[in-house]
């Protein structure tokens, strides 16, 4: 059965991959929209949404391919190497610039800024996609973005008497206090396996407040002030987190904290259905801490968007949809179902923002004029091994004790200063 589904699903991208005139759509414009991350959450309210897309643009069929996220970048390559790309996609900013390195997008500023999404999208989230693309264009409409914050059990913080924390080191004071490890109760988990080290930058960035990734060229990430936040993290290491969080994974993270015996975890907007369901009311969310100076600084997550690609016969249609996609009601929508951050303004006074405590919380930092973005080089080709393959193992050693932190981040911002050189060259 396995095999024959995947023998289906091959099939039919290859039939529904390129847009034609003419495709099962009754003599209508046909587009072919790919969703990055299709499957049983997401997929149904794409659907709703191309039927409410079609009801109103009777002109054009919207066929729809989910993609599962894993596999999405290869699809990508896969189909823009044989010509057989869709014509629209929903992309992220952190695999947009390989989309555009290999000239499969067309700009979609003149569409943006000549249209009703002129000045409604959310400054911070186009700023993530401009930078992604070496001419400064946007490639993509910026239609969700994510926020990484501290999930708290508010039970605990009560019981102990402790208030939810504004800094770094009430953070480390507070997750010693909820630690009482004799009755297996911590104040804080880990992400030490997969994953670990994008968290772990954002975190030192919210600390030290460095405003830049680069400077001059060169990394900023082995900062000193950096250093002193991976220190802080590293000895509360198995003092006031489980011996296991060295190996954990987002599921063994979650599952440590859903599973009551966690005080504190840091992830994203895209763990709120889980903590939720565990916790109902007695779970909430706070901004990362800020350090030293003050400084609210912030990481953001990739930038999830809809790219129009270049080898589309219907490019009109295909921005149509996708402009209906970043509408206010569209977003409104889709982000109110999904839980994350909505990048058309209009959406700002939705009735449900103010209901969804860590949305409008996320949406509030963004929006405060004194918060400063760093957006990641997700741009650069090597920076997802760089920060994965290459570091997590060393982010490991710095936990056992085995590595210092100024000498683990000396050695990523090199390796990162040495990949945006290559590509300021490229560009």
């Amino acid at each position: 059965m396995r095999k024959l589904l995947v023998v289906v699903a091959a099939a039919a991208l290859a039939l529904t991959a390129c847009g034609s005139e003419d495709a099962g759509g009754g003599g209508k414009a046909t587009i072919t929209f790919w969703d990055n991350n299709g499957g049983p959450g997401r997929t149904p309210i794409y659907e709703e949404l191309i039927k409410r897309f079609e009801s109103t643009n009777p002109d054009v069929h919207v066929e729809y391919v989910g993609i599962p996220s894993a596999s999405v970048q290869q699809k990508y390559d896969t189909a823009i190497a044989g010509g057989e790309t869709p014509d629209v996609g929903g992309v992220t900013t952190s695999y947009l610039s390989n989309l555009v390195g290999q000239d499969a997008l067309l700009p979609l500023d003149d569409r943006i800024t000549g249209g009703p999404l002129k000045d409604k999208l959310l400054p911070s989230l186009v700023e993530t996609v401009r930078q992604t693309s070496p001419d400064g264009k946007l490639y993509s409409v910026p239609t969700s973005g994510n926020m990484d914050l501290i999930w708290y059990r508010t039970d605990l913080f009560q019981a102990a008497g402790v208030e939810p924390p504004k800094t770094w080191d009430e953070f480390v004071n507070a997750a010693t206090k909820l630690t009482d490890a004799g009755a297996n109760k911590y104040g804080y988990t880990i992400r030490g396996g997969a994953g670990s080290v994008f968290q772990l930058i954002t975190e030192a960035y919210s600390y030290s407040g460095v405003d830049n990734f680069f400077k001059d060229g060169k990394s900023t990430l082995n900062d000193k002030a950096n250093a002193e936040l991976v220190d802080k993290v590293a000895d509360l290491y198995k003092k006031a987190t489980p011996e296991a969080d060295v190996n954990n994974s987002y599921t063994q993270m979650v599952a440590q904290f859903t599973g009551g015996s966690v005080a504190m975890m840091h992830h994203n907007l895209g763990s709120s259905g889980d903590v939720t369901k565990a916790f109902a009311d007695k779970v909430a969310a706070i901004p990362l801490p800020v350090g030293p100076n003050g400084k609210r600084t912030v990481v953001p997550n990739p930038t999830d968007g809809f790219a129009v690609f270049k080898n589309s016969k219907n490019p009109d249609a295909a921005w149509k949809f996708a402009e209906f996609l970043a509408s206010s009601e569209s977003n409104s929508y889709w982000n109110e179902k999904v839980g994350q951050i909505p990048a058309n303004t209009d959406v700002r006074s939705a009735a449900w923002i103010d209901t969804n405590k860590p949305v409008k919380m996320a949406l509030g930092v963004l929006e405060d004029p004194d918060t400063v973005i760093v957006p990641a080089p997700v741009y650069l080709p090597q920076y997802s091994s760089i920060t994965k393959t290459d570091s997590e193992p060393q982010y490991q050693k710095v936990l056992l004790g085995e590595l210092s932190a100024q000498q683990f981040l000396d050695d990523v911002a090199k390796k990162l200063t040495e990949a945006q050189k290559e590509w300021e060259d490229r560009k």
